[in-house]
């Protein structure tokens, strides 16, 4: 359904939640945003925070499906969070709407500047993060929004992930997607700061390389890491998402820890 020249209205989860994203420019949600929001696993009153939400596809995935979430999706870009806000007060969306919101901010900011823009300290149970996984050097854009969107920069996840364990209370889970050559930048900020971390490997088919992996962390624990079975997206010699992977992607399941 188109709602503008320059944007559409997509339905995810089945059509149980929609978004207004950008037409033919920046970043525009799909299976990542889907796989994200299943790694939160975890039916109690809780509170989420979307770090770099852009439209605020992973975080109300997972309001869609876990009915007592309450979501903050935090986003730099004052477009991007625009079309988050717009997307939270379409029609089709009201039974979501009285759960998430909506914090335009940097989630790079440090300290009392952090605080202040609204990312509180041990405020969250879940931080979910689908970080920019382009290096800045590579498959340059002149689409600006999508230039922001994608390319990441030096030190990006140590931030990032410095910011998840401060606002995030003890004992919570960090979640994100990222590509599988981020595996040692991700570990190394995780440092003490996570533990626990589990680690997933997305391959598009059997016998094919992975091109993403799902990775979750828990704040303060000391166990080890564990490397988890490879999710397979397509049965062999199909474009068909496997049954699982489905599941994932329309809200039906969650992939919980070990």
């Amino acid at each position: 359904m188109t709602g503008g020249p320059a944007e559409t209205i997509d339905a995810f989860h089945r059509g149980a939640f929609h978004l207004v994203q950008p037409k033919g420019r920046g970043h525009r949600a799909g299976m990542d945003a889907m796989l994200l929001a299943a790694l939160v696993a975890d039916a109690r009153a809780i509170r989420v925070a979307d770090l770099g939400a852009g439209a605020g596809a992973a975080g109300l995935a997972v309001a869609s499906r876990l009915a007592k979430a309450q979501v903050v999706l935090f986003e730099r870009s004052a477009e991007m969070a625009d079309y988050a806000r717009r997307s939270i007060l379409l029609p089709e969306n009201a039974h979501l709407a009285a759960r998430v919101g909506v914090i335009e901010a940097d989630v790079a900011l440090t300290a009392k500047a952090r605080n202040d823009a609204g990312l509180i300290d041990e405020s969250f149970h879940h931080v979910i993060m689908n970080p920019p996984f382009n290096d800045a050097g590579d498959r340059r854009t002149p689409d600006a929004l999508k230039a922001e969107a994608h390319a990441m920069t030096d030190g990006l996840f140590e931030r990032w992930i410095r910011t998840a364990g401060a606002i995030m209370i003890p004992g919570g889970q960090l979640s994100m997607i990222a590509r599988p050559e981020s595996i040692a930048e991700i570990i190394d900020a995780c440092g003490r700061r996570f533990g626990g971390i589990e680690i997933t490997a997305i391959h598009p088919r059997p016998g094919e390389n992975a091109v993403r992996i799902l990775v979750t962390a828990i704040k303060g624990s000391r166990a080890r890491l564990s490397l988890r079975a490879a999710l397979i997206m397509h049965e062999e010699g199909s474009h068909k998402f496997s049954p699982l992977v489905d599941d994932f992607n329309n809200g039906r399941a969650a992939y919980p820890r070990l």
